[in-house]
């Protein structure tokens, strides 16, 4: 049985909070990703994410669409998958200090879905990122 996903008020302190983190992270360094499949589609990448760092990869999917997403990392990530929803941030997926995870994500709407990891960690992290449609 799938959790329902969070909605999280685009006012609330939560959002603030990654907007913040989100902006010191980008002095740092940052990955933002298109998601473009290949011919037999499927999204792969490694990336290495410096301390403070995170890495997005995003990309527009179909209500219905079913996507396998699995990563892997030599290291703790917080990790969440997410889209915007008029004035509302929808999390239907989180993980916090994981250094690996897999999943399927049953689109519910018509959006661009993120793919996000964030490095709290100080030291660095090698990350392996898998998707398929």
């Amino acid at each position: 049985m799938t959790a329902s996903p969070r909605r999280i008020g685009l006012g609330s302190r939560r959002v603030q909070w990654v907007t913040l983190a989100l902006a010191a992270a980008t002095t740092t360094m940052a990955a933002d990703l298109d998601i473009a499949w290949d011919d037999s589609g499927r999204f792969e990448r490694r990336l290495t994410l410096a301390p403070g760092a995170f890495a997005e990869a995003c990309g527009a999917l179909r209500k219905g669409q079913l996507i396998a997403w699995s990563f892997k990392a030599d290291g703790p990530l917080n990790f969440n998958i997410h889209y915007h929803e008029d004035q509302q941030l929808v999390v239907p997926e989180n993980h916090d200090g994981a250094a690996n995870a897999i999943g399927k994500l049953a689109v519910g709407a018509d959006q661009v879905h993120c793919w996000m990891w964030t490095n709290k960690s100080s030291a660095t992290v090698k990350l392996a990122i898998a998707l398929a449609r």
